[in-house]
């Protein structure tokens, strides 16, 4: 695949269940400066979820505002001891990224669990069964989000909050961009796992007119199959034909790279750098 890089193609859920969350326990982390929220409710789908923010260095002492990147999968994110089969560091890379000028907020949203699959689709798969993607996103959306910004120094706009995972996690911020693309304007989309849905992720994309300022990142390893690899190719197109002036896209292949967190722990720095750029905290 040739790569296309920098192609410019240019609430009031729950909140009073969620009003201590910011003050209760927060379990020992690797990094004090991860926090670890008490559950949050997800009111639609009558479970709770653990939430992980990351702060960046300096983020006690200032005033600084902070663009946010929503993550799923947030077990894997930070710890090595919460992780399935190792972490991301995203600790660590965003640590190093502040020094570079780019500090930002991390929100890590743990998955269900046996859920995970149902609740990071949107669309309903016959093997793995019904899709609770929609109030998944629904609770990130309506329920997370005005929290995180309610209580932590955030810039909320569109322009400053991303959203992105690897694997359902991409699946699910493809959607995520197209369905509520007023709260999200960059998605890190890592190996996304297109097949669960068959053609819906391709359709719920097509003649989509996103908002100019629009970034998305797109990359899958070399090494995950052809039917990865044509999934990119296709979903690249779709979006370069439906651009609006002012959205970018990112799209490669990373020669060698795995369907795995070794490949997302490396491409993780690029991305975020690609995605917020510089002189983005004020």
């Amino acid at each position: 695949m040739t790569p296309l890089r920098h192609v410019a193609f240019i609430a009031t859920l729950a909140f009073a269940a969620l009003a201590n969350a910011a003050d209760a326990p927060r379990p020992a982390t690797a990094n004090e400066r991860v926090h670890v929220l008490a559950p949050m409710p997800i009111p639609a789908l009558g479970r709770e979820r653990t939430i992980r923010i990351y702060l960046p260095p300096g983020y006690e002492a200032g005033d600084t505002r902070y663009p946010v990147l929503y993550l799923h999968d947030g077990q894997n994110l930070f710890d090595d001891a919460t992780s399935f089969v190792g972490e991301w560091g995203v600790d660590e890379s965003l640590d190093a990224l502040a020094k570079e000028g780019l500090p930002l907020i991390a929100v890590g949203i743990d998955h269900g669990g046996d859920k995970r699959l149902n609740e990071l689709s949107p669309w309903a798969n016959v093997k793995y069964g019904a899709a609770e993607g929609s109030a998944y996103l629904e609770f990130v959306a309506k329920t997370l989000k005005p929290y995180v910004d309610a209580h932590y120094r955030t810039l909320p706009d569109r322009d400053h909050t991303g959203i992105g995972g690897s694997s359902m996690g991409a699946l699910m911020s493809t959607y995520a961009i197209g369905k509520y693309p007023q709260l999200f304007g960059k998605a890190l989309v890592f190996s996304p796992s297109y097949w669960y849905a068959g053609d819906a992720a391709f359709d719920h994309m097509q003649g989509r007119c996103l908002p100019a300022g629009t970034r998305i990142y797109l990359v899958t390893g070399g090494e995950e199959g052809d039917e990865a690899l044509g999934d990119l190719r296709r979903m690249t197109q779709v979006l370069a034909d439906n651009a609006a002036p002012g959205v970018a896209v990112f799209s490669e292949v990373r020669a060698g790279a795995k369907h795995n967190e070794t490949f997302w722990k490396q491409e993780f720095p690029q991305a975020v750098r690609w995605l917020f750029g510089v002189d983005n905290a004020r």
